[in-house]
């Protein structure tokens, strides 16, 4: 090797980045007077992309690989330099480098309650928190809308913006989608698959792409939850109810289907056990006398208690004397949420009988 070969080598401009931070997400490489030599040598890694700025204008744009600089492969900033027939000496330029890695685990969550009206509960208040993850998917959007000239811009920078967009786009899906709380309970995953798709544009104007949303936990008042819990509670203790019966009827049959002694045996005593209870009501029938009437029902009648959606909250237990104090108040209307003994579910105030005729009481709106 001549002594020229040795001395060009040794001047070979080297153009490369590398970033163990894991936070940073564009890096200007940093150089006297912005000047790079003809023939440097630019490598770009994978999860990278470098991109090329003149005077403040984005040019060439390289993804991952090993390019020396020359004409043929910086065709834009050619252009803006006016290279006609290559060059020579150094030239200016600025180098950027884009972290397009994903990511992950990026939190967000309701600083304060949303405020939903629920068809059952009426109005309530809801918190809910999760995760997304994100990575760059425009370079020049990012560098024109966002970063400017910071030369180290990391995620610190925009993080807050992030999440008030993944917030600003949940309160805003939400309260529009008219979904009821039981059912945004019931499939986060669905909720945050949809909530990605809503949300995507927003990330979109930043050069960003959101690659996922997840929807970890969304909360309601422990007065809901406690009406909740006691719904289940009933339709647990109804469905136990019919399985009971449904296995003393499946016993009752295979014990008469079963051979043998001991099968025979069991089948005989259900059988006299049936007979029994039969020969019993047959007995208590006999000493009723047909031509005499039925007892006259109780003219005593149970204090019925109900229970009353106020603001999101549940109140009660309240008699008629209470709820009509509600109604002269103005505190609840025919809509309000209303539910007692017996009931499977809530129902508005006027599907109440007994409420009604309480609301039938009432004057109406005075004229104007």
């Amino acid at each position: 090797m001549s002594i020229w070969d040795k001395l060009f080598g040794e001047l070979i401009d080297v153009i490369e980045w590398t970033d163990d931070s894991r936070h940073t997400l564009v890096y200007r490489f940093p150089r006297h007077g912005n000047e790079i030599k003809n023939g440097a040598m630019l490598t770009v890694r994978e999860g990278q992309v470098a991109a090329l700025v003149n005077e403040g204008e984005l040019a060439d744009v390289f993804s991952p690989g090993l390019y020396q600089l020359e004409t043929a492969n910086m065709p834009i900033l050619s252009t803006l330099q006016g290279w006609k027939h290559g060059f020579e000496s150094p030239f200016k330029a600025e180098v950027y480098f884009f972290n397009t890695r994903v990511f992950t685990d990026m939190k967000w969550g309701l600083r304060n309650p949303l405020i939903l009206r629920d068809k059952e509960f009426g109005v309530i208040r809801v918190r809910a928190f999760g995760s997304y993850t994100f990575r760059i998917a425009e370079p020049a959007v990012l560098l024109r809308e966002i970063v400017g000239t910071d030369g180290h811009f990391v995620l610190e920078e925009i993080i807050g913006q992030l999440k008030n967009l993944v917030v600003s786009g949940f309160a805003q899906v939400i309260s529009q989608s008219g979904v009821p709380v039981l059912d945004l309970a019931a499939s986060y995953d669905d909720l945050g698959q949809f909530l990605t798709r809503e949300i995507k544009p927003l990330f979109a104007d930043y050069g960003l792409a959101l690659e996922q949303l997840l929807v970890e936990n969304i909360s309601v008042p422990p007065v809901v939850e406690k009406a909740l819990d006691e719904r289940a509670s009933s339709i647990a203790v109804g469905d136990l109810n019919r399985f009971s019966r449904y296995q003393q009827a499946q016993a009752m049959r295979d014990a008469a289907n079963q051979p043998g002694v001991a099968g025979g045996a069991l089948g005989m005593g259900m059988g006299f056990g049936m007979a029994q209870s039969f020969g019993q009501a047959l007995a208590k029938g006999d000493d009723t006398d047909p031509l005499q009437p039925p007892p006259v029902p109780s003219q005593v009648n149970e204090v019925k208690h109900y229970y009353i959606i106020i603001d999101g909250d549940r109140s009660g237990p309240l008699n008629l004397a209470a709820i009509k104090a509600l109604l002269d108040d103005k505190k609840i209307s025919s809509d309000s949420l209303v539910w007692t003994a017996g009931m499977d579910d809530w129902a508005a105030a006027d599907q109440i009988k007994e409420i009604r005729v309480l609301l039938q009481q009432q004057p109406p709106p005075m004229p104007q």
